[in-house]
């Protein structure tokens, strides 16, 4: 489901309906003759939450939804809780995928990456970022496979790296030196409201780095528990998306 379909780059035979997260009435003709529903929520306001989530509950018997971990791999705070709240609340049976950071989220750096330093906040800030070749591959098999009701994954990478390493590893992958350099908080927090408008979420994120310089995201083995196949490495993103970083 996508907002222009005309606009949508994806592979042909992909079946294309048009609607609107921000508009729930669109998504009646897109439910149509829909039991199993994958959402990902793309806004920080939760205001039409309510109503997608009755329209899916009105169509569909099954909800995967891929959310965020909180502490421990618990259930996160913000937006992401809120709608695992009203998921559990609409009486389908549902399936949440609590992600640690994306490893896409660095795409951000593509930019300053190609001058060969990247300046941001919280160099030694560690995390276990997922591929999202992972996260769709549990989500298939929440999706298609019976077992996973009522089930509550934390999905990571395989692999703790500082976003200072993370940088080295994409440099690595096109084959440019890349270097770190410490930005300040007080300015990288001009630079994130600039970037999101959201001063709570800015806030969130600057203080989830923190936390992260003396405790380090936790690694999981969900990806091979639920697949059986073993999650994929930062360095393997990194090359499976080199021409993103290289590209002008």
């Amino acid at each position: 489901m996508v907002r222009d379909p005309g606009m949508a780059n994806l592979p042909a035979g992909v079946e294309l309906v048009p609607g609107d997260l921000t508009s729930p009435e669109t998504l009646r003709p897109a439910l149509d003759g829909v039991r199993s529903v994958f959402l990902l929520w793309p806004l920080f306001s939760i205001d039409a939450a309510p109503a997608v989530v009755d329209l899916i509950a009105e169509r569909a018997r099954h909800v995967v939804y891929l959310s965020a971990a909180g502490d421990d791999g618990g259930r996160a705070d913000g937006f992401w809780g809120e709608i695992e709240q009203l998921v559990e609340r609409s009486g389908m049976d549902w399936t949440f995928i609590r992600a640690g950071g994306f490893a896409a989220n660095t795409l951000g750096w593509a930019g300053e990456i190609r001058t060969g330093v990247v300046r941001w906040p919280y160099g030694a800030a560690t995390r276990a970022l997922v591929h999202e070749a992972d996260l769709a591959a549990v989500a298939v098999r929440a999706l298609t496979e019976d077992g996973h009701d009522g089930a509550a994954y934390h999905v990571t990478g395989p692999d703790q790296l500082t976003q200072a390493e993370q940088v080295r590893i994409i440099g690595e992958a096109i084959g440019i030196p890349v270097r770190w350099e410490e930005m300040p908080v007080a300015e990288a927090r001009v630079v994130l409201l600039n970037m999101w408008g959201d001063p709570s979420f800015v806030e969130k994120a600057l203080d989830g780095w923190a936390s992260m310089v003396g405790t380090p995201e936790a690694v999981t083995t969900a990806v091979r528990d639920i697949t059986g196949a073993p999650a994929r490495t930062f360095r393997q993103w990194a090359l499976d998306h080199a021409d993103d970083f290289r590209a002008a």
